[in-house]
């Protein structure tokens, strides 16, 4: 699949800090255009919220970061235009009650509608109507979704496809609207090391093909950048490096999701 070149991301000393405490902090890091990272940390160390924060849809309380040179969190608007969304619980899930047919022409429509320019909008229908299928198809291909070979083609709904077959559909809906930055959370969740292995494949080719790729992840595989959000160790004279529990402690599950619900209605 044609793609724009990716867009450098960075951050310094990137902190998150809501009602209940510190959700993360002293993230830096910088990655260049078409490079796969990998956000690694446990459940509820604040990874989704990271990802959202580095995709111009949640406000840090600390430091800063950039994407493609738009500073964040004062240029959040223009940082969302060029990042997309793969699968993000209560933010970007897919619709179990849709088909496949019917996500792919939802988004179609909508990009066609709200992400092309206006010399796009003036072309005759069949035209745009080709172009879009031709970015649907190139999408799929990206993310090695064969419509073929599920249970009904594109007819087959949502809750009847395996989960990595549902995150190539979620990579594919993000690809559409060609995004110079992908953002997926739950890389390996409820994967096979089969499974797994095929899922770092398929965000390793889209990065190879020019779109920065931020992929959150318990275990990041090798020959990946790693930002972790894991609690920071600290060593004291004689004794080993324990949790540093004094300045941070973990955020648990229900305060991330009250974050993500948060950025959600934002």
């Amino acid at each position: 699949m044609e793609s724009p070149h990716g867009a450098a991301v960075g951050a310094e000393d990137l902190g998150l800090e809501g009602p209940r405490g510190r959700v993360f902090r002293d993230v830096t890091f910088r990655a260049e255009p078409g490079e796969l990272v990998a956000i690694e940390g446990p459940s509820g160390s604040g990874r989704t919220c990271l990802l959202l924060a580095l995709t111009g849809r949640m406000r840090t309380t600390e430091g800063h970061a950039e994407v493609d040179g738009l500073r964040l969190p004062k240029q959040a608007a223009a940082v969302r235009r060029i990042a997309a969304l793969g699968p993000v619980p209560m933010v970007s899930e897919l619709d179990p009650a849709f088909t496949v047919a019917e996500h792919l022409g939802e988004r179609a429509l909508l990009q066609g509608r709200y992400g092309a320019s206006l010399r796009t909008l003036l072309r005759p229908r069949a035209e745009r109507r080709a172009a879009a299928e031709a970015r649907v198809d190139e999408a799929l291909e990206a993310a090695g979704l064969d419509l073929a070979t599920l249970p009904k083609s594109g007819r087959t709904s949502v809750r009847d496809l395996e989960r990595l077959e549902a995150l190539r559909l979620s990579v594919a809906l993000a690809l559409i609207g060609r995004p110079r930055l992908l953002a997926v959370d739950d890389t390996d969740l409820k994967l096979s090391d089969t499974e797994r292995d095929q899922a770092w494949a398929l965000l390793r080719s889209v990065a190879d093909a020019g779109t920065t790729v931020l992929a959150v992840c318990s275990d990041a595989p090798e020959n990946t950048q790693v930002v972790s959000t894991a609690p920071a160790a600290v060593e004291t004279a004689g004794e080993p490096a324990a949790e540093e529990t004094a300045t941070q402690e973990p955020t648990t599950e229900q305060e991330t999701a009250d974050a993500i619900a948060e950025a959600g209605r934002a």
